[in-house]
């Protein structure tokens, strides 16, 4: 059994092992190989038997020249780079991890509306420039700063990430509304508040992303629904970056229409240069880590090795092509 990692050091750039993977036979682990389309893909893959891949493409043109693969295992739960139509046709089953990074990600979310609120990074900064040191007040802030109780946490999205978002959030004081196609019993108890899309644009003090990239939301935060939102209107985004019309939030930003940003995820990854939320007011960016922490990424790495098992013994789990 010959098992290839195409691009591996996101999951583990080292301080995880490959162990699990490699008891079931052959592993290879490339560090990187490309997120675009190439040959160097199937040359990567050649007879290998299971394929694990993050980022890196898997389309029509590698499966058909990768004859051997029997399986897919995807370290990550989102599995769009993987022609998966294709890999039903050749009965092919591709394995995602489902839940991983619930309390990551929403703790990363909350992590950056606090650095919008009071902007740490930015005050240790200058005190370490001397800035303190030669004020001639006791204290002094850069920016204003915001306290959160009393204000209404707008979630787009409240599946499982939401549902742990709105609980850090209810306990900082604030007031949860969501917009979710299903309503659950967790959210609920928890006081989340289910508000049409409308109303949940008008209602936000803060509104946060935490939906899968869907049809009905790619592009959903533009300038049209920017202007239903209120002024001073905090966005927080950790989901998907094509939910965003980029150069609207922009001209929100500067316009002051849109207080502040947070943002973890950007349309295209790595970020442009000429991405013009670079050049923002007030926008916090970060480069897509929310679901990085270690004990997410073992999570991950736990799963896989169980989609891998699974799939040996006849029965694969996760299978997103059934």
């Amino acid at each position: 059994m010959k098992i290839v990692v195409l691009d591996g050091y996101t999951e583990n750039p080292g301080d995880l092992s490959w162990e699990g993977l490699a008891a079931f036979g052959e592993l290879t682990v490339y560090d990187r190989t490309s997120y675009e389309e190439s040959p160097l893909i199937a040359e990567r893959i050649g007879d290998a038997d299971i394929v694990v891949m993050n980022k890196t493409p898997i389309s029509r043109q590698t499966l058909d020249k990768c004859s051997n693969v029997k399986a897919i295992a995807v370290l990550a739960t989102g599995y769009n780079v993987v022609d998966i139509a294709c890999a039903k046709e050749k009965g092919i089953p591709v394995m995602n991890v489902p839940v991983y990074g619930t309390f990551s990600v929403s703790q990363f979310a909350i992590a950056l509306l606090l650095e919008v609120c009071h902007h740490i990074g930015h005050h240790s900064d200058t005190v370490r420039a001397g800035k303190w040191a030669d004020s001639p007040e006791w204290c002094y802030w850069d920016y204003p700063l915001i306290e959160l109780e009393g204000k209404t946490y707008g979630l787009l999205g409240c599946g499982n990430i939401g549902i742990h978002t709105a609980a850090i959030a209810a306990a900082m004081g604030m007031h949860v509304i969501a917009y979710d196609a299903r309503q659950t019993e967790a959210a609920l108890a928890l006081g989340v508040e289910y508000v049409s899309l409308d109303e949940l644009f008008a209602r936000s003090d803060v509104l946060g992303l935490q939906m899968p990239l869907l049809p009905f939301n790619t592009g959903i935060i533009n300038k049209e629904n920017i202007a239903k939102m209120k002024d001073g209107v905090i966005i927080i985004n950790n989901s998907r970056g094509q939910m965003v019309v980029e150069q609207d939030l922009a001209d929100a930003l500067n316009s002051g229409k849109v207080a502040a940003a947070g943002l973890d995820v950007v349309s295209t990854e790595p970020i442009r240069a000429d991405n013009p939320l670079l050049k923002a007011k007030n926008c916090i960016i970060t480069p897509h880590i929310s679901w990085a922490a270690k004990e997410s990424r073992q999570r991950i790495m736990d799963c896989t090795v169980s989609n891998v098992k699974s799939f040996l013994a006849g029965a694969p789990e996760n299978v997103v092509n059934k």
